[in-house]
């Protein structure tokens, strides 16, 4: 059996488009409905964080306020579409955890309520609240809780333009990308229930579903019902579909605009959006969508039949991403065939006949050639093969994959309707979507600080990302090494470098934050207390004050410096080669450096944000402890592997270092890094306690008294700054701030947010939240 058409692929091969045609724009949009913690349909309304339910690009509400639709946007890769709805994922599940809520992880429905019980979404838009009671009275409100996911897909424009050239058709370009989009949109209705076996997964349903169905299926536990071969409810007739089988010309955009005009004119369709083709032909800007079909053409194909897999934690791999990829390459690929009204009808036959018979019936075809859906099925995999090997040769990948399908259809208990089926047997329908639901939220828990797919950013920033996605703010990365992104909602636009330098703050702020000479200036003319001190603009320079501060309590740093980098801290006797190695340090860093009163106290970081103290952390300084058998270089081994570790700001703790500072630290404190600390001694690695040089941070927000707060909003508006951190030292946390028992030691013009949001020990501040609510 030749599906494929090979004079088409020897043109793409003799043209060198083997490469353009594997790439494409891909994306996803996917359904979940709520449930509380027994299984059951949450009745609560949308969440309020997640803003407006139509303007929110990322995360909408479907047909039921209990009902979340996730989007993500356009990628020219199946990695990056998958990790950005995994990271969607996150930000929905972490919200609705907060509130006892899953995501439930499968198409079928929950354990539902009566049908007048089920709430409709209310979307603040009469129009679209309409049609959704309409939909409610057509279909019931039940059927309407079946979710699923949809698969976007255009090829790349360059191997369109490329295809056009060389195809020498007469055909202007529009018409030539129509017809290639309606051809493969044509074999994937013909073909579709190939796809169908192989991602269907929703092969059981509960008690509360609609009753019709319940009564014709059978149970093992009067709770968990199914139909011995069904794969998929969601697509069999008591799934989702059309009152009654529409059928419309598939051959032109301006046939298939016409046929769809005449259902909606006939009542037969409510609009356009209730026509439910497994397949859908989308345009760009969807406001207006058959008018625009005609006038600028197909953009895109929104497969529509992929079931939620709850195998997976987002419904779906990219294993089956790249399976679909493959088969969408191969529709292309493949003959054109006649696709009339009659051939429409045989295609449903055999979308259903896959759904209730399985592999091992017989095809309806126009021929009326005997053939099982078995065979068929091998024989396409064979073809893909083939058309692997002819355009991709070296993709072993892609092999595999085809092959692993090809072992589903050999053996149909790897399929993984079957496996879902064989699992919800051990226990039951409920028991096992509400663990895998809460499994998934626990996963989303842990990756909470990380942003899946920008994990290359600072952490801070990856915060800020999620944020903006939840409440519906648009964001682009316009320069990822800088961290420099723009954000957008509405006609409002933002641009924000790591997280926190932003348009609040003036340039003349920034700058005065960053001089520590200045900053000390305007802070003590505005009757601020902070330390004394000497700037000095060479090695030589600063060497002549030793015999000054001999003995003396101080800190050697740059003039212009952040997290920790180049400062040195004398609290005890210090020798004068010490001293040379601190200015050294600090040199590579800046020009001038300062040596200032080492201030008594613990030292505070106030996040300020604008006439608000948003969290306070104490950073204790890198330490370990002993347990009497490892040395304090194995101790630093040890803590590093936390998780909560990395470095470069990408995790909420930095790896403690075993540098220069350290040695000289330990040295200073009769220690070696060989030495081994008895059980429980804390040994400390540094004086200074930043989190960037492996401290500990301990929140401490609501333990400080106002008077300390209203110092560093203070501090913050003296330099004219909305969003700065700034750093205190403080003697005696149970008295009341005074003149003499604090000192403003630093304000930094770039404070990171996650060690706000993600404390050693304390509170999330949801600093990145509060960033938002300034820029907008």
């Amino acid at each position: 059996m030749d599906l494929l058409n090979r004079e088409f692929i020897q043109q793409i091969i003799d043209n060198s488009l083997t490469k353009d045609l594997l790439r494409g724009r891909f994306g996803l949009e996917k359904e979940n409905v709520r449930v509380d913690g027994l299984g059951k349909l949450a009745l609560t309304p949308h969440p309020k964080a997640f803003g407006n339910k139509m303007e929110n690009p990322y995360i909408q509400t479907d047909f039921s306020e209990s009902q979340i639709e996730m989007i993500t946007p356009s990628y020219d890769s199946i990695e990056e579409t998958y990790r950005f709805m995994e990271a969607i994922q996150d930000i929905v599940s972490l919200e609705l955890s907060e509130h006892g809520e899953y995501l439930w992880p499968s198409s079928n429905p929950p354990i539902l309520p009566k049908e007048e019980e089920i709430p409709i979404a209310r979307m603040g838009n009469p129009i679209a609240d309409d049609y959704r009671s309409e939909l409610a009275k057509k279909y019931g409100r039940k059927r309407q809780l079946l979710s699923g996911i949809h698969y976007n897909f255009s090829f790349h424009e360059r191997f369109l333009r490329k295809l056009h050239e060389v195809d020498g058709s007469s055909k202007d370009f529009k018409t030539f990308k129509d017809d290639l989009y309606f051809k493969v949109a044509r074999n994937l209705l013909r073909y579709r229930w190939l796809l169908i076996y192989f991602t269907g997964a929703s092969p059981v349903f509960d008690k509360t579903y609609i009753e019709k169905c319940v009564s014709q299926g059978k149970s093992d536990d009067n709770k968990s019902y199914y139909f011995p071969n069904m794969i998929s409810l969601r697509n069999s007739l008591c799934g989702y579909r059309n009152e009654n089988p529409l059928y419309v010309s598939f051959d032109s955009s301006e046939e298939y605009v016409r046929d769809l005009h005449d259902l909606i004119q006939s009542k037969e369709l409510l609009g356009v959006k209730e026509f439910y083709s497994p397949v859908r032909l989308k345009t760009a800007k969807g406001l207006d969508p058959l008018q625009e079909l005609v006038e600028d053409g197909v953009a895109y194909l929104e497969l529509r039949f992929i079931d939620i897999n709850p195998l997976h934690p987002i419904g779906i791999s990219q294993e089956t991403m790249q399976l679909i990829h493959l088969f969408l390459i191969f529709m292309l690929l493949k003959k054109d065939e006649s696709f009339d009204i009659e051939d429409q009808r045989l295609a449903d036959l055999n979308h259903d006949q896959l759904i209730m018979g399985g592999l091992k019936s017989y095809l309806h075809n126009a021929g009326n050639r005997p053939i099982t859906m078995e065979d068929m099925a091998l024989a396409c995999i064979e073809e893909m093969l083939d058309m692997v090997r002819l355009l991709f040769p070296h993709a072993d990948g892609f092999v595999k994959i085809l092959k692993n399908e090809r072992g589903k259809v050999l053996h149909p208990e790897r399929s993984f309707a079957a496996k879902v089926k064989d699992e919800i047997q051990k226990s039951s329908y409920m028991f096992y979507h509400l663990n895998k639901a809460k499994h998934y939220t626990e996963q989303s828990i842990r990756n909470g600080y990380r942003f899946a797919g920008y994990e290359d950013l600072e952490l801070s920033t990856q915060l800020l990302l999620k944020a903006a996605v939840k409440r519906g703010i648009k964001f682009e990365l316009m320069d990822r090494d800088e961290n420099f992104i723009r954000l957008t909602q509405g006609n409002h636009t933002e641009y924000v470098k790591q997280a926190t330098k932003t348009s609040l703050d003036s340039y003349s702020t920034v700058l005065i934050m960053e001089n520590k000479i200045v900053t000390k200036a305007v802070l003590a003319q505005n009757g601020i207390r902070v330390p004394s001190g000497e700037a000095y603009r060479s090695l030589e320079e600063g060497m002549t004050a030793y015999e000054t501060y001999r003995g003396k309590a101080i800190v050697i740093k740059p003039k212009s410096t952040n997290f920790g980098l180049g400062i040195t801290i004398f609290n005890r006797d210090f020798s004068k080669e010490d001293m040379r190695q601190a200015f050294e340090m600090a040199f590579k860093h800046d020009q001038t450096v300062l040596l200032e009163e080492f201030m008594t106290g613990k030292e505070y970081r106030f996040l300020v944000m604008g006439d608000e103290v948003v969290g306070i952390l104490h950073r204790v300084p890198a330490n370990v402890e002993g347990d009497g058998v490892h040395t304090i270089v194995e101790l630093v081994q040890e803590k590093n592997k936390d998780p909560l570790r990395g470095r470069g700001y990408k995790t909420p703790l930095e790896k403690i270092q075993i540098g220069e500072a350290e040695t000289m630290f330990l040295k200073n404190h009769s220690h070696e890094w060989t030495d081994i600390p008895s059980t429980g001694e804390i040994v400390y690695l540094r004086e200074n306690s930043n989190i960037s040089t492996g401290g500990d941070s301990i929140d401490f927000t609501d333990n400080i008294p106002d008077s300390y707060k209203h110092i560093a909003i203070q501090s913050a508006k003296a330099a004219g700054a909305t969003l700065c951190g700034v750093d205190m030292m403080i003697d005696d946390l149970e008295a009341e701030a005074t003149d003499s028992n604090y000192s403003i030691i630093e304000i930094n013009f770039n404070p990171a947010i996650h060690i706000h949001c993600y404390p050693y020990k304390g509170k999330n501040r949801i600093a990145n939240e509060k960033i938002l609510d300034l820029l907008y």
